[in-house]
């Protein structure tokens, strides 16, 4: 059995109930990586918590891969991937950027999914059929838009730093080609790519739980999501977004080059 539109819904609110209190009041930081530095929270802790005790007590039978408290059961048929905050970084520095990820994958393959943005109000969801949206100006289902040629894209991607050598190279082609450049969105530039705000997002060193709940939203809006070579994204890597097949297509031969 898999979930239905209400259950995600459940989910976001519990997540936000975590986040929102904690957004622009001075949480305290703790840093992860050591020589670098990689953000976590109370409010990322306590969401995932908050998440995974919905899930262990709606579907027992189903696998977590969660980005703050460890993976149970990923060789299940039904695993769900979570990212309580995406944009640490963006939550910290008091940018309304952030959201919480939240997908579905079965088989191997990802099938629901949502991104919440409690601050602003806004709620990106996908059934595996269509993608929607609910937030300021109501609620409606979202489609990408056709900019017809890269040479007329809107490209964004996290940050430029993220890019070494050859990718640098590479992605630089593609920041070069197109119309307009933007950084720093996380999560918020792929919704911005499913309702049609935007053509092209190109990223990379991205984890499972960091596109999980995106790839279906794109899909589902008429957009492609893959790798760098072409392949499925749902494991993360080095990820291209577009909102048509020829744009995909464009973006790819550049960052073939």
């Amino acid at each position: 059995m898999l979930p239905d539109r209400a259950f995600f819904d459940r989910l976001a609110e519990v997540a936000a109930r975590e986040t929102l209190p904690r957004f622009r009041a001075g949480a305290a930081v703790v840093n992860k990586e050591a020589g670098g530095f990689d953000p976590v929270t109370e409010g990322d802790r306590a969401a995932e918590e908050a998440i995974r005790a919905e899930i262990e007590r709606a579907f027992p039978d189903h696998g977590i891969l969660g980005e703050e408290h460890g993976n149970v059961g990923l060789d299940r048929e039904n695993v769900w991937v979570i990212d309580p905050i995406d944009g640490t970084r963006a939550f910290i520095s008091g940018l309304p950027v952030w959201g919480t990820l939240i997908g579905l994958y079965s088989g191997g393959r990802a099938k629901m999914g949502l991104v919440d943005q409690p601050f602003t109000g806004e709620r990106y969801f996908s059934d595996g059929k269509a993608s929607y949206y609910t937030g300021p100006g109501g609620a409606r289902q979202i489609k990408t838009r056709d900019c017809g040629d890269i040479s007329n894209a809107t490209l964004f991607s996290t940050s430029p730093h993220l890019f070494a050598g050859e990718d640098e190279r590479k992605y630089r082609a593609v920041e070069k080609t197109v119309r307009l450049f933007r950084y720093g969105c996380d999560c918020y530039a792929y919704m911005l790519v499913a309702s049609g705000n935007i053509d092209l997002v190109v990223e990379n060193q991205l984890k499972p739980y960091d596109v999980g709940g995106i790839i279906p939203i794109i899909e589902n809006a008429g957009g492609v999501i893959t790798t760098w070579d072409g392949g499925r994204p749902e494991m993360g890597g080095r990820i291209v977004a577009a909102a048509t097949p020829a744009l995909h297509k464009q973006a790819m031969e550049l960052l073939a080059g």
